[in-house]
């Protein structure tokens, strides 16, 4: 490693709200099916992790989406780069992100989402930056609010290094 990084989350602390928001999500679905969606890369870490906490049955796909815009903001236009397997068609969707920052690319993925029938569609995120929101984006479900800092761990990366820390941490 060769960025200095600061401990913001503790593994200890990720691990038990994990747990929290998993206790909470199959309270929410009892007797219910969910079907995990996950956004790729960084939401594999935390979507595999939550997964194993719900009670509910649980169905799993994938999704990855590239924004293209400037080079260090989101336009908010949205490339599909790899869509999903199955049809979610009548149900229980439930997007699971690693952080919700400027809202463009999730208002957009959940829109689109909502376009192709489920039952219902929530969102659940390990991190939430709302300093930086810039599109409204109703998160169902946060694990952290964070302050406007570059962090890595958990399945956040910086230039595609560090998404294996067991912590969450800030750059700098």
């Amino acid at each position: 490693m060769t960025e200095k990084i600061r401990e913001l989350i503790s593994e200890v602390e990720v691990d038990r709200r994990i747990s929290e928001l998993g206790a909470q999500i199959s309270k929410d679905y009892a007797g219910k099916c969910i079907h995990l969606i996950c956004v790729l890369k960084g939401g594999s870490f935390f979507m595999c992790e939550l997964a194993k906490r719900i009670t509910v049955d649980v169905t799993i796909d994938f999704m990855s989406v590239s924004s293209y815009g400037s080079d260090t903001k989101s336009s908010g236009v949205v490339k599909i780069v790899k869509d999903l397997d199955e049809s979610i068609k009548d149900r229980d969707v439930l997007v699971v992100e690693d952080i919700v920052d400027s809202g463009r690319t999730l208002s957009y993925l959940l829109d689109m989402l909502k376009d192709r029938g489920p039952e219902s569609v929530k969102l659940c995120t390990l991190l939430d930056k709302p300093d930086r929101r810039v599109v409204d984006v109703n998160v169902d479900y946060t694990g952290f609010r964070i302050p406007d800092e570059f962090v890595v761990g958990y399945g956040l990366d910086y230039n595609q290094k560090y998404r294996n820390l067991p912590f969450i941490g800030i750059i700098g």
